[in-house]
Order: structure tokens, then C-alpha cells, then sequence
């Protein structure tokens, strides 16, 4: 996967087109992520032990990782990445439009 916890991304289509924010999880095994502040659903909660309060909840949903772009981080712009090896052998990811990199 292209896109790591605590990225920047860019929401591509949907009802959350252009909007960024930074990715809270990601789920390989099914190319899915959730990303802070968008992809909001409401749901019914009941009241448990963990939570007092019932009622409705708003809370992000996951989305399809083919539907965010990753953020570079010095043109500030949504950019495809590729991979890159260094000469210490470390495998980092590279921004195409700018080639900085975007691993720290």
C-alpha cells in the first residue's frame, strides 16, 4: 500500500471531493481507509458500559484507497508516488511532480 497511517491525503470523488485530512487506519487486507473528518455516517448507538450516552452518533466510515491521493508534503499538491531505493538499501516513497521524499 501507497498510503500509511498519519498521511495527508486529498478525498478525489464522492461527496467529500477536494476535501484533505489525515488517514486514522488503514485496512490492507481490504484496501480501505478512514480518513479524520470525512466519509461522516450517523448511527443509532444504544447505551452500554463503555458509553453512556445513546442516541444518534456521527463517525467516519471507512473508503476505497483508490479514491484518495496522498498529499506531498512540500508542493502541497495531490500527486501520484512512486518508490525509490536509496543507497543504504531503505525503500522510500517519492513524489512524482516534485521528486521530494515524502518518508521522513
Amino acid at each position: 500500500m501507497k498510503i500509511k497511517k498519519d498521511d495527508q491525503v486529498k478525498i478525489l470523488s464522492g461527496r467529500d471531493a477536494g476535501k484533505t485530512g489525515k488517514v486514522q487506519q488503514v485496512f490492507p487486507k481490504h484496501s480501505k481507509i478512514i480518513v479524520e473528518g470525512t466519509n461522516m455516517v450517523s448511527r443509532h448507538m444504544k447505551a452500554n458500559a463503555d458509553m453512556r450516552q445513546s442516541g444518534i452518533i456521527t463517525k467516519e466510515a471507512s473508503i476505497d484507497i483508490s479514491k484518495v491521493q496522498l498529499m506531498c508534503p512540500k508542493c502541497n499538491k495531490g500527486a501520484k508516488i512512486k518508490y525509490t531505493i536509496l543507497e543504504d538499501g531503505k525503500k522510500v516513497r517519492v513524489c512524482n511532480l516534485c521528486s521530494e521524499m515524502v518518508d521522513q
